[in-house]
């Protein structure tokens, strides 16, 4: 048995994994892969708890010179457009000078640039903030990226190869299998296994990657069933607007507000009520 496991030791292939950001942390989200001689970026996120060079990860690990990244990464995947998964990555490139390749699905690439801009905004507009990426920057940076479309293989070179898996979560949000010979990862990003009202559940083909990186935010969390707390949810609304009141609900991610319009837009049409409901706008 220990001259099998030996030789079995022998053939694994050596990966390497180093979390700049979301190692045992929410937020950050920067995960570099070496994996067949090939170094991979997934994600490149912010931290919402910092304002100062701690929200972004620290690209000094990759190297001390900037504008050399390029040299050591091969690929920057972005699993979705939420700022803890792809806030950093202008950054990156525009004031950093990464100047690889850039990967993400279609919706995202068309729903980044407004979040960011939004994140630009507040930063330096409200707070002030200095030596912040601009809004030509966040535009350059968008012209780097290589959309892809679910279930495509891209290969990024004669040996890495891409493949975009449905995610669920937001809209455009994937997960993504890296092959690179006969070593495989597979990194998930936010994930969600249970359909709501505007996506579907995570899904992807049955793989035997070498290693799986995987989202395990509320992986110990127990939570009341998704009926049960939309029941609760909708009880509060109506006893409130019934009184007479108003509703505020502070909604931290994109997606999950229009969740919740289309959860109380059923709920009116079934109930009768009148009173009106808004979403406010993206932009600040």
């Amino acid at each position: 048995i220990n001259a099998e496991y030996g030789d079995r030791q022998k053939s694994m292939p050596q990966i390497r994994v180093v979390p700049l950001g979301a190692g045992q942390d929410v937020g950050r989200s920067c995960i570099l892969v070496s994996i067949g001689g090939k170094n991979i970026m997934f994600d490149c996120g912010m931290h919402m708890g910092f304002n100062d060079a701690r929200r972004f990860p620290d690209f000094s690990y990759i190297s001390k010179t900037k504008g050399s990244y390029h040299q050591y990464i091969d690929a920057l995947v972005i699993s979705h457009f939420h700022l803890d998964h792809c806030g950093a990555m202008v950054h990156f490139t525009e004031q950093c000078g990464y100047d690889g390749p850039i990967y993400m699905s279609h919706p995202t690439k068309a729903i980044a640039p407004i979040l960011l801009e939004d994140y630009r905004k507040i930063s330096v507009e409200r707070k002030g903030e200095e030596n912040f990426f601009t809004s030509q920057m966040i535009k350059d940076c968008m012209r780097k990226v290589i959309p892809v479309r679910l279930h495509e293989t891209i290969k990024v070179d004669d040996e890495l190869e891409l493949t975009p898996y449905y995610a669920g979560h937001v809209l455009g949000a994937c997960m993504f299998y890296a092959r690179v010979g006969e070593e495989s990862v597979v990194y998930t990003g936010d994930f969600n296994t249970t359909p709501d009202r505007h996506l579907g559940a995570a899904w992807i083909e049955r793989l035997r990657p070498d290693l799986l990186i995987t989202e395990t935010t509320y992986a110990n969390t127990i939570r009341d069933s998704k009926r049960t707390r939309e029941r609760d949810f909708l009880k509060k609304v109506h006893d409130a607007v019934s009184r007479g009141g108003k509703v505020l609900i502070p909604v931290f991610a994109l997606g999950r507000a229009q969740e919740l319009c289309m959860l109380l837009n059923s709920y009116w049409e079934r109930t009768g009520l009148q009173h009106p409901v808004y979403l406010s706008l993206i932009h600040i």
